[in-house]
């Protein structure tokens, strides 16, 4: 589990960078075009913050509870990706109807540090 997170994480990371860069570089008058820069700055930040948390997770697998890291690990990836994927599909598109599904990412982000909270409290180790 702790390779799998950290492969994620790494491919996230470069997204990150990828997908930040293609922004600033290639999409700025588009985005600046339809007033949707600050929409794409917050995919990517929120992106690449959770590259961070999933790297946090991979490193506490030896000393917090495996079974709940694991539900925290795949709320925070589905929540990236309904989160930062809904923005870009919103900053893509320009309609506004793909940010409908971004609450719903966000809330499984704030699940996933919940879950790590949880399996902290639980830990016999820290």
């Amino acid at each position: 589990m702790k390779r799998k997170i950290l492969l994620i994480s790494a491919i996230l990371g470069a997204l990150s960078v990828l997908i930040g860069a293609m922004g600033a570089h290639f999409l700025e008058d588009y985005l600046i075009s339809i007033d949707r820069v600050a929409t794409y700055e917050t995919a990517v930040k929120y992106q690449f913050y959770h590259v961070f948390f999933l790297l946090s997770l991979a490193i506490s697998l030896d000393f917090c509870q495996q079974s709940i890291i694991k539900y925290a690990f795949y709320s925070c990836l589905l929540g990236v990706f309904l989160f930062s994927g809904s923005l870009y599909l919103l900053c893509g598109t320009n309609n506004s109807i793909f940010g409908m599904i971004t609450p719903i990412g966000g809330l499984l982000l704030v699940a996933s540090w919940l879950l790590f909270f949880i399996s902290i409290i639980q830990s016999q180790k820290i």
